[in-house]
């Protein structure tokens, strides 16, 4: 009885897709499946005949995946944008369409690497090419580097403290090696000695990669150990995202925040407490509502660093400007609000409707976007010991931004988010996972303040020391190391994932003038 080829390929697309998401965060977090996860695929992309296959099984290989991952879209359309699902559901499928061009990109460079390219090679070309595109998705079109597959080891400090050199897109490149070298284990067509040799190959690059690793933590302890430290608390006080805004629920968000600070620092004296993004859900410029915040402050005699809207007007013989933006600001007592950092990487649809000058017809699709001006990251915030260098929302998520800040002289990184937004999905989790590389990216301690979760505490290692659950109130204070080291990451940034990407475009040209492969390549 004969195999069908279309059931044998679709059960290994289904089966790789299937493994990666049980072992990234927010589903299962089952780590090890990640170095097998691609093994399925690259078997089904080594058989295929064609260009044209490849791109299409990479892209159905995206669909599913993302639409696994970024499923709880809809809902938050829905719920907080007001539209309906028959709006909500294609504008996530034209999402995953987009983030789908990537794999399906992938695809056809590994199809044409492991056809015509150097056998030897296949590892190392493969791991260029999946970091050099997640580089791209990271800033194209704004950027959306979410859950690249290096988080998914975000469980396991000890394995993560290569990204103080390379980044994040280090672990996703020894994972993409490690799962192409076994691809050519099992793979029959190729023989013994190549096997041999590209296990040597991976032994040779990961076995220093290894040793770094744990020669950094030992090195980094040590320097945590000797860091100065500050008391910070953070107060999470879980307000329904569909009640926040309410004239008549304000006061009592307000209050709220006021009683979990005052219960998190009972009998302390922290240098700095932190609320969520938009906490405070008025502009504080002229409203009343602003009393009990001053007056907490005051008597406490502690900073603290808020999210809230902020607004400024300009004014000039041709025109009046209303610039509105998504702010942290910094209150101290008896002077108010001394600093602020305004966000600068706004959320395309929910902040601000990308191309709206050129392109007016969006703007009926996304009612509920607000209309945000970009801010700049400038100086550190101020407070006591504390420089703290502010990522609202998802600037979590992309690692320049924490090292843009660490480089302006940060010595802790504070997150202010509100995940209300994503309800009970997995998005919460994976956000909170992704914000842990960020510490160690920069050897900075990481507190994080949520509206509705997950709120914690990371250290410079990447280990979390306290964690809130999902829709709980929660408040704690913690002393956080105040570490003032610059890693190679924070002086160079990104050229780790440029250079990979680099890399496999000249392998793939390469590929592509040989005349034809063969089981002579090397």
């Amino acid at each position: 009885m004969r195999s069908d080829p279309f059931l044998i390929r679709g059960s290994l697309l289904i089966s790789s897709v299937l493994l990666t998401w049980l072992a990234l965060p927010g589903n299962f977090s089952f780590w090890p499946l990640l170095v097998i996860c691609l093994v399925p695929l690259f078997g089904l992309l080594h058989d295929l005949s064609s260009i044209a296959k490849a791109l299409f099984s990479g892209f159905v290989a995206g669909i599913f995946f993302y639409l696994l991952q970024l499923y709880w879209i809809v809902p938050v359309l829905q719920t907080y944008g007001g539209l309906g699902w028959y709006l909500a559901v294609p504008a996530l499928l034209l999402l995953v369409c987009y983030m789908s061009f990537y794999p399906a990109i992938f695809a056809v460079g590994f199809h044409l690497m492991d056809s015509r390219g150097p056998r030897l090679m296949l590892p190392f070309a493969a791991a260029s090419l999946w970091v050099g595109l997640d580089w791209v998705r990271s800033w194209m079109i704004s950027g959306f580097p979410w859950m690249d597959i290096g988080y998914g080891l975000w469980t396991q400090p000890r394995l993560l403290q290569i990204a103080d050199l390379v980044g994040h897109h280090g672990l996703t490149f020894f994972i993409v090696m490690i799962n192409a070298t076994l691809f050519m284990v099992v793979q029959r067509s190729y023989r013994n000695l190549e096997r041999a040799v590209g296990v040597i190959l991976l032994a040779c690059i990961c076995m220093p990669s290894v040793w770094y690793s744990v020669d950094r933590w030992e090195k980094v302890e040590k320097l945590v150990d000797a860091a100065p430290v500050a008391l910070v608390g953070v107060a999470q006080g879980n307000v329904e995202q569909t009640r926040k805004w309410s004239p008549e629920e304000r006061l009592r968000t307000v209050k709220d925040y006021v009683r979990l600070s005052t219960a998190a620092t009972a009998g302390q004296d922290p240098s700095l407490i932190v609320w969520p993004e938009t906490a405070l859900p008025f502009y504080p410029r002229a409203d009343e509502l602003l009393e009990p915040v001053s007056e907490f402050v005051d008597f406490s005699g502690t900073v603290l660093l808020t999210g809230a809207p902020w607004f400024e007007a300009e004014h000039s013989r041709t025109h009046h400007l209303m610039r509105y933006y998504n702010g942290a600001l910094l209150m101290e007592p008896g002077a108010g609000f001394s600093f602020g950092y305004f966000k600068s990487h706004l959320v395309p649809f929910g902040e601000y409707v990308p191309l709206k000058k050129y392109l007016p017809f969006l703007a009926p699709l996304v009612e509920a976007a607000g209309d945000f001006t970009p801010g700049t990251i400038d100086a550190p915030l101020l407070a006591g010991p504390i420089k703290a260098g502010i990522l609202i929302c998802f600037e979590s998520i992309f690692p320049d931004l924490g090292r843009a800040w660490v480089e302006a002289g940060a010595n802790l990184l504070v997150n202010l988010t509100n995940d209300a937004w994503y309800g009970k999905s997995s998005a919460p989790y994976q956000s909170w996972a992704m914000t842990v590389f960020r510490s160690v990216e920069t050897r900075r301690s990481l507190v994080r303040s949520a509206n509705t979760g997950i709120s914690g505490f990371i250290d410079p290692l990447g280990q979390v020391q306290r964690q809130s659950g999902l829709f709980v109130e929660w408040a704690e204070s913690m002393e956080v190391s105040l570490l003032s080291t610059e890693t190679f990451f924070v002086r160079t940034g990104y050229r780790f994932a440029p250079i990979c990407g680099a890399a496999a475009v000249v392998i793939i040209i390469f590929s592509l003038l040989r005349r034809n492969g063969g089981s002579d390549r090397w």
